[in-house]
């Protein structure tokens, strides 16, 4: 009779993480539920005519080992790719009351999960490489490195730059992010309204995403619009290649829950949760470094 091969794992794990331990679960009971066939049926690979020279023990170990090797590789094709989604810094409803908590799980859970199961996907095979360096030429590379990689960087990008808005409130730009901002638009109140309107569905029709982004000398600020997930990283996306310090999403499935119709509200109500102390990281980054930020 064969032995019932049983395992489980129970781990308790927010923000959509849960589905890679999973994964792992299922790769241990099939480990195990090989083994025991091998083990089962070991009686049958050993007649008496053979010469045994290791013991029943030793046996017995040499073919779990390589009933598991073996379920490793049954079970390899589950397991996670070269890119993962991240952990949000902060829970599900700690931006409300200007982002939802519902918004928040949606977006995070199935649509950046969407964009790393497409890119994982899109890579198989190839070389490992951060996301950040599939930008320059996603545009060349194709519709899944183009939408689905750039995707994934946003996204990731955008969750670091939010907190909650007691948070948020104790944050403000910098000296040197000040100077830039007097610099290219005026003034904060002047960057903001600028910021809003590009935001506008009039400016970026459909989904998009709007961006404050540090030019290539590294002394000046400019806000684009860019369609999809397309960013300023792209070669082909804008004038010239910048480095985003500061991003908003813009797609229905950012607000919709929320502000249905009304995007204008949510743009404004945004920059109560807008981490300037994360603002301010990526922008003495980008013009130390002339680069993009890592996520």
């Amino acid at each position: 009779k064969i032995p019932e091969a049983r395992s489980e794992i129970r781990i308790s794990f927010d923000n959509g993480q849960q589905h890679h331990y999973q994964q792992l679960n299922i790769m241990v009971k099939l480990s195990l539920a090989v083994s025991a066939i091998l083990v089962g049926s070991s009686a049958a690979w050993t007649s008496p005519m053979t010469m045994k020279t290791d013991s029943p023990a030793s046996s017995r170990r040499n073919i779990l080992s390589k009933g598991a090797a073996l379920a490793t590789v049954i079970a390899a094709p589950i397991a996670a790719g070269a890119y993962a989604l991240p952990d949000l810094p902060y829970g599900f409803d700690a931006l409300e009351p200007f982002i939802d908590t519902p918004t928040m799980k949606i977006h995070h859970d199935k649509h950046h999960a969407t964009y790393v199961a497409n890119i994982n996907k899109a890579t198989e095979g190839k070389p490992e490489v951060p996301i950040l360096d599939l930008m320059a030429d996603a545009l060349e590379a194709g519709p899944a490195y183009r939408n689905s990689g750039g995707g994934h960087y946003n996204h990731a990008f955008f969750w670091e730059e939010m907190t909650s808005p007691d948070a948020a409130a104790k944050t403000a730009p910098s000296a040197q992010l000040t100077e830039l901002i007097n610099k290219s638009f005026g003034s904060m109140d002047e960057m903001k309204a600028k910021f809003e309107a590009q935001a506008a569905p009039g400016a970026v029709f459909g989904s998009g995403w709007v961006w404050v982004s540090v030019n290539q000398k590294g002394d000046e600020l400019k806000i684009v619009g860019t369609p999809n997930q397309d960013n300023p990283l792209m070669k082909g996306v804008c004038d010239e290649v910048m480095f985003p310090i500061l991003g908003l999403d813009v797609w229905e499935h950012a607000y919709y829950l929320k502000y249905q119709n009304r995007r204008p509200e949510y743009v404004s109500n945004w920059w109560n949760v807008v981490n300037w102390d994360k603002v301010n990281s990526n922008c003495e980054y980008v013009v130390k470094n002339h680069a993009g930020v890592s996520v």
